[in-house]
């Protein structure tokens, strides 16, 4: 495996940490929850991705 590879999902998996935080944040606020509810959707394609690629 190169260092990208092995890189790669450790790095997704804190990119959909993130987007959960934010996704939690903006649900909060009213005016932007269907931005949240995006980001919660990215944040579980990329964890979903990220399974794909360790099995």
């Amino acid at each position: 495996m190169s260092a990208f590879s092995s890189a790669a999902p450790a790095i997704a998996m804190i990119a959909a940490f993130l987007l959960l935080i934010g996704a939690a944040r903006l649900i909060r606020q009213r005016q932007s929850r269907s931005r949240g509810v995006l980001m919660l959707v990215a944040a579980f394609v990329i964890v979903m991705n990220v399974m794909i690629w360790t099995v």
